[in-house]
């Protein structure tokens, strides 16, 4: 456990210590809700499916929870090729422990971030559908965080190039985040479309979002805990395989 903590703190502090990360992390969210917060909400309204703000909130957090979360997994590489992971993986540790340590401090780090876009978008005008469900909501953002975190770590431990790192999070991150719903609704898609958004697991997220904090969904609460469980649970166990055969 104290393997654990003390990873799960340095991420923390790596983040807390660096303020232009969490100024710059919040450019991106600020951008979509101007762009299409405010300049789509009268298409929204006009469509008869309400206040597009209110819509977006959710899935503004969720991609900066995602975004945050699977880009953890860099550290990895970078930690690779400076050293740091080497001295790790030689300390009398189980590696397992390790992994378990950095994947749950980059999804504190990552439901940290999305606590600061919450803020954010409050000040903007957006009100949660019931304050006492924003714990809750907290919890599923924790649960989406540490999917993404351990799929990040997970690549991480099977790369040691940084940019292909990058080309290949961009190649998977965007499609799953245009494909869970974030920006549209799920209602009415194409059959094709529609098979391929219950594939998503960032679908189920986004959709326990807009349960919790909006009061409307697609899934229902149920399932959308179910299905980040069992997927969270299966990166969790790859990632640890993946880790286990790392060579420094």
């Amino acid at each position: 456990m104290k393997t654990i903590y003390i990873l799960w703190l340095r991420e923390i502090k790596r983040y807390l210590r660096s303020k232009s990360r969490i100024i710059g992390s919040l450019g991106q969210p600020i951008l979509f809700l101007l762009a299409l917060g405010y300049g789509l909400g009268s298409v929204f309204a006009k469509a008869g499916e309400g206040n597009y703000f209110q819509f977006l909130a959710p899935g503004i957090i969720g991609m900066s929870i995602i975004f945050t979360a699977i880009f953890s997994g860099i550290q990895i590489i970078w930690d690779r090729q400076f050293g740091f992971l080497k001295e790790t993986l030689v300390a009398p540790v189980n590696r397992l422990n390790i992994m378990i340590g950095r994947t749950l401090g980059g999804a504190t780090v990552a439901t940290m971030q999305g606590l600061l876009v919450l803020i954010l978008v409050t000040i903007f005008g957006f009100r949660p559908y019931s304050w006492a469900l924003v714990p809750v909501a907290i919890l599923f953002m924790l649960l989406v965080a540490l999917l993404f975190a351990a799929l990040g770590a997970m690549i991480g431990s099977l790369l040691d190039d940084m940019q292909g790192f990058q080309l290949i999070m961009n190649f998977l991150v965007m499609p799953l985040f245009f494909l869970s719903g974030a920006l549209f609704p799920l209602n009415g898609l194409p059959a094709i479309l529609e098979g391929i958004v219950k594939f998503d697991p960032l679908s189920y997220g986004i959709d326990s979002f807009r349960i919790l904090l909006v009061g409307s969904g697609s899934f229902g609460i149920g399932l959308d805990f179910a299905v980040l469980a069992i997927v969270t649970a299966i990166f969790l166990g790859l990632g640890s395989y993946f880790f286990s055969k790392i060579q420094v």
